[in-house]
């Protein structure tokens, strides 16, 4: 474990330059660039707003704005992006980079710290974006929404973890890749982002609970559409399993590692 830490920081200036590569290779290959980054979740937002918002409106009780659905749901957007991103990227991470792990002498563990710089980056720009949003809709930013902080680094590290071991069981048994998209859609909509849970029957919400981030994408609609301290019970107990997946990732990565150049 101690020797992933010190590859870390020992090639952080490599893990640095290539999120900034990748950063720019994005404002260079098309007329928009990097805007695509916040234009098609926005759009995807846009879209559930005009579609949904007259059926589900009258159903967000606590929000003094006409808007009120679409700041719902773009708060749980802000966070659902970062995770599926995150998660998409590491599952292929180590097939699309075999050839440069098998040529190259590095710790293969910046290749995720990598992904995770990246989308960090984009998430930042999204919530920036986001924010201008609610400012234009009449919702203005309260102190609550500092605890948007922890709840990233939540979101990000669960990612990680989650990603990390699908990535690394993909490198072997390649339908993985196939059957972790199917699960996200549903996983999607098991998690309140574009419906208010107090529409889900009772006997449903049992199953949600189980969903990790129910409690996260719950706790990012209280910090940044009811503008109140989130539930730190929930977030806790998801932080605890987040940091359980996260051990268990890089201690199956550490073991992993020689076999994937083998079977890559």
């Amino acid at each position: 474990m101690f020797g992933l830490l010190r590859g870390l920081l020992s090639y952080r200036s490599f893990i640095a330059t290539s999120i900034r590569n990748e950063f720019v290779s994005r404002f260079s290959r098309s007329s928009l660039g990097g805007l695509w980054m916040i234009i098609n979740p926005l759009a995807n937002v846009l879209i559930y707003a005009l579609i949904l918002s007259n059926v589900l409106a009258a159903k967000l009780p606590g929000i003094d704005n006409k808007y009120a659905y679409a700041l719902y749901l773009m708060a749980g957007t802000l966070a659902w992006s970062l995770f599926a991103e995150i998660i998409n990227r590491c599952l292929t991470l180590f097939i699309e980079n075999g050839n440069l792990m098998k040529k190259m002498k590095f710790p293969r563990i910046t290749l995720p710290f990598i992904v995770l710089g990246s989308a960090l980056l984009n998430n930042l720009l999204l919530l920036l974006s986001v924010l201008g949003v609610f400012i234009c809709l009449g919702h203005w930013p309260t102190w609550q929404m500092l605890w948007a902080i922890p709840l990233i680094l939540t979101v990000a590290a669960l990612a990680v973890g989650l990603g990390l071991i699908l990535g690394v069981l993909n490198v072997f048994v390649r339908d993985i890749g196939q059957v972790v998209p199917i699960v996200l859609q549903i996983l999607f909509w098991f998690t309140p982002i574009v419906y208010p849970i107090t529409i889900i029957p009772n006997e449903l919400k049992s199953l949600i609970a189980y969903n990790p981030m129910f409690p996260i994408v719950s706790a990012y609609h209280d910090v940044f559409v009811y503008n109140v301290v989130p539930d730190i019970s929930q977030v806790a107990v998801t932080l605890g399993v987040t940091l359980l997946l996260l051990a268990f990732s890089l201690f199956l990565f550490r073991r992993a590692a020689p076999e994937m150049v083998d079977a890559l």
